[in-house]
């Protein structure tokens, strides 16, 4: 299988390429910056010559979009705006101007679109998209806007000849390093990683194994399309999530982090609170009733799993164990 990833270079487009490579498909990466053979080069903008990778392939995954890991000013809002529509637009046109156009399009997009919610959990079917809640800040709502008019981006494209899905995603936890499962664990073995503000907000992820495995679910089955959530069946509250991630690293206690503390600290690492405040308690609705199986349902589990990958990475880094 020939497989196009546009800004395949990120954390994510690792792990997919990885995978995808290591099972025997034909991977060609969409990137800023192309440093292998295998590597196209494109501005993440505008029709190319990168287009010509993607006539003739199997299936693309978009990947493309400026990184949440930052603070939202406003300038940092509408780039991240942008570089997730224009992308998928750009796709979009590399796709309808193919001779032979690929069969199925995934086009990532958030969990971040659903509201902040404690009292039931988002699916497909029945999830309340946010952006109209009280008592969060205004600045949330540009969030939910992005992913909407992400998904839009993919909705409105001329390509009659092939499948589109949005991955709504969760956190994808993976032992890269820098990677969000990374930052994680640095705060838990400082003895930082305790409940922020109180820890009732719901923590959605997915195991990257899981993610793999739910792509690769994807595109082989022809008869989904539109909006998918890829999170674990098991989104818990923070409190519980930091408690198990510091059982698996071996760390008794972590520091709690009040609503003072958290904006400090996303401060000086340079990110939003939103990541932190915001409750996202979000299942795999279609998913499970199209089949598909978790081999990390539970944090607890996935946890260990992933803490047992990054140990060897660590020790080698020198950072110990």
């Amino acid at each position: 299988m020939k497989v196009v990833l546009p800004e395949g270079t990120g954390q994510v487009g690792r792990i997919l390429d990885r995978a995808l490579t290591a099972a025997g498909h034909e991977v060609t990466v969409v990137t800023r910056r192309p440093v292998r053979a295998r590597d196209v080069g494109w501005d993440g903008a505008t029709l190319g010559r990168w287009a010509a990778a993607i006539d003739g392939c199997d299936a693309v995954i978009n990947l493309a979009g400026r990184s949440v890991s930052c603070r939202y000013t406003a300038e940092n809002l509408r780039t991240m705006m942008d570089s997730r529509v224009n992308s998928a637009r750009a796709v979009g046109e590399a796709i309808a101007a193919a001779a032979r156009p690929p069969r199925v399009w995934l086009q990532m997009s958030t969990a971040t679109i659903y509201a902040h919610r404690f009292d039931a959990a988002h699916d497909e079917a029945t999830g309340v998209i946010g952006g109209s809640e009280t008592g969060v800040p205004d600045y949330w709502a540009y969030s939910v806007e992005i992913a909407r008019n992400w998904e839009r981006a993919q909705a409105e494209a001329p390509t009659p000849a092939t499948r589109k899905v949005a991955l709504r995603s969760a956190m994808v936890m993976s032992p890269d390093r820098g990677g969000v499962f990374d930052v994680l664990s640095w705060l838990a073995r400082l003895g930082l990683g305790g409940p922020v503000a109180g820890g009732a907000q719901y923590v959605a992820w997915i195991h990257d194994e899981d993610f793999v495995r739910a792509v690769e679910f994807l595109i082989a089955r022809d008869d989904l399309e539109g909006p998918v959530n890829l999170a674990s069946p098991g989104p818990l509250p923070h409190r519980d999530f930091t408690r198990a991630l510091r059982r698996a690293w071996g760390v008794p206690l972590g520091l709690p982090a009040t609503r003072r503390m958290a904006r400090l600290g996303a401060f000086a690492l340079r990110s939003d609170t939103e990541l932190l405040f915001k409750s996202r308690r979000v299942v795999p609705g279609r998913l499970r009733a199209a089949g598909l199986t978790f081999a990390y349902p539970e944090w607890e589990r996935a946890a260990m799993s992933l803490v047992q990958r990054a140990r060897p990475v660590r020790t080698a880094s020198g950072r110990g164990a």
